[in-house]
């Protein structure tokens, strides 16, 4: 019996080309990548390839050659957050030495690239335990929104990305014409600019530095990685909301970890590659 899904789910991955098509330029058999596989931005129909598998087909434009200071676990921690994170700051035209105003939940925190900027993260009252955690990861001042609204807090930032939805009440922290940023739709303020996500290759690239540095970091949430075996007990902790950075789960172990596949019979437009030894996730 075959049965087919409407949805797949994770499409983070993170492993080693073992085979690539006749137009590939970028990479080659051995390359270690990562990346976004799907696109939701690139017109047409979005392509629904879960990455839940220990071996994947991606195009080469949604890749990236995966830092060399990285884990395999670390680096696919990361494109979903930084290619939100990249496609907030373009949209508002966000410049070095400005200041930002994030909105965030606790889930995000391992998330957010703090390289040039004063970042201020709201947070719930629950996750005050973890106030420590998150200046460690840039930001200058945390504040807890149900015991401080917005309306009293003084400083206004050049800056408002709200990633909950809520800027309908977070738009007065922000200046007179500081552009608003709202990753939910539709937008709950109407000067509030709607911004997704782009999965691109390209992106990843352009923040290899900040990544090689340090600047920029991964954070997994301690309780992982998962292996592969382990899919269920990793959503079911997920599912608990204690999170504290990215869940991450492993692809079961292969003992050829590097197999080359000759790709001489692919009729296809010869974009695609095969990766092997998927590192999936997060699931979130």
């Amino acid at each position: 019996m075959i049965f087919y899904l409407t949805l797949n789910i994770c499409y983070y991955c993170a492993g080693v080309v073992i085979a690539q098509g006749r137009s590939v330029a970028k990479f080659h058999i051995g390359d270690e990548v990562y990346g976004n596989i799907q696109d939701f931005n690139g017109g047409g129909q979005p392509k629904k390839l879960g990455t839940l598998a220990e071996f994947i087909v991606v195009e080469e434009s949604m890749v990236a050659k995966k830092p060399k200071n990285l884990s395999f676990e670390e680096a696919v921690s990361l494109p979903l957050a930084v290619q939100t994170a990249v496609e907030g700051f373009v949209t508002a035209g966000f410049k070095e030495g400005q200041t930002i105003f994030v909105v965030v939940l606790e889930a995000w925190l391992c998330s957010w690239p703090s390289t040039y900027m004063v970042l201020l993260m709201l947070l719930p009252l629950q996750a005050r335990l973890n106030w420590n955690f998150v200046k460690s990861l840039g930001a200058d001042k945390v504040v807890d929104y149900t015991k401080t609204p917005y309306e009293e807090i003084e400083e206004k930032y050049d800056l408002l990305y709200d990633t909950i939805g809520d800027c309908k009440k977070s738009f007065v922290v922000a200046k007179e014409y500081a552009p608003i940023i709202d990753i939910t739709w539709p937008t709950s303020h109407p000067k509030a600019l709607y911004s997704s996500l782009t999965a691109s290759g390209e992106i990843l690239e352009r923040l290899r530095p900040h990544l090689e540095t340090g600047k920029l970091k991964a954070v997994i949430d301690p309780s992982g990685p998962y292996n592969f075996a382990d899919v269920i007990e990793a959503f079911r902790y997920l599912e608990t909301g204690r999170a504290r950075g990215k869940v991450v789960i492993s692809s079961f172990p292969s003992q050829n970890f590097f197999h080359p596949v000759s790709c001489e019979s692919n009729k296809s437009t010869g974009l695609e590659m095969v990766t092997q030894k998927i590192i999936t996730g997060p699931v979130y």
